[in-house]
């Protein structure tokens, strides 16, 4: 993948996460259901254009390289990730309300998601170097999302103006290793369980 800032990452995932011709969008459900079925190592844009019904030099108009096509399909898919997050947690009164649901939502969301999920199955080597915070990755923006949320309810409930930063980090990397390694005393499937554990351990994170 090219070298985004994590800003970017962010700002393309939620300024543009469709693309405005239908062609396009064509070729990103069909990368979609491509990489889900066969992962990203054993496809290629051959096999992209293929199921999406057009030729290769379309694809390669369109997103110039493989790389660029799984980068727009991972941004399509964050983009619609960060969207239902939103939308399970607007509602919700208080920041902590919002960070223990959002917890349960992103952990259902990214398991069941059909690339998110499915990669981590088929490909956990490769998916490994795209799951941490540091450097131009889905994780990273992740971060920079929830601290964007973080740095607004500061304002809004009148908290200290403390750098929210490494709470959104830590918040992150918490979610991170239990799907990455879901085996655990707390069993995270149950999401009365996790919900639990969110209040009991994330929530009190905003107060530290």
């Amino acid at each position: 993948m090219r070298a985004d800032t994590n800003e970017s990452w962010l700002a393309r995932a939620l300024d543009r996460p469709e693309p405005e011709d239908r062609t396009g969008r064509r070729i990103l459900d069909a990368a979609l259901e491509q990489f889900t079925l066969l992962g990203l190592r054993r496809s290629s844009v051959d096999d992209v254009a293929k199921r999406a019904g057009v030729s290769r030099v379309t694809v390669y108009r369109r997103f110039q390289t493989k790389d660029k096509l799984v980068e727009d399909t991972l941004l399509r898919e964050l983009g619609r990730f960060f969207q239902r997050l939103d939308a399970a947690v607007a509602a919700l009164p208080t920041m902590k309300e919002r960070v223990v649901e959002g917890f349960v939502v992103a952990l259902r969301h990214t398991r069941a998601h059909p690339l998110f999920g499915g990669l981590l199955r088929l490909e956990p080597e490769v998916v490994l170097p795209y799951l941490t915070v540091q450097g131009s990755s889905s994780l990273s923006a992740t971060v920079e999302y929830l601290t964007v949320h973080l740095r607004r309810a500061q304002q809004a409930e009148g908290r200290p103006d403390d750098d929210p930063r490494p709470v959104a980090e830590l918040m992150v990397r918490v979610a991170v290793s239990f799907l990455l390694n879901p085996a655990s005393c707390i069993e995270m499937e149950d999401e009365d369980q996790a919900r639990a554990f969110a209040r009991r351990y994330l929530a009190p994170l905003l107060d530290a």
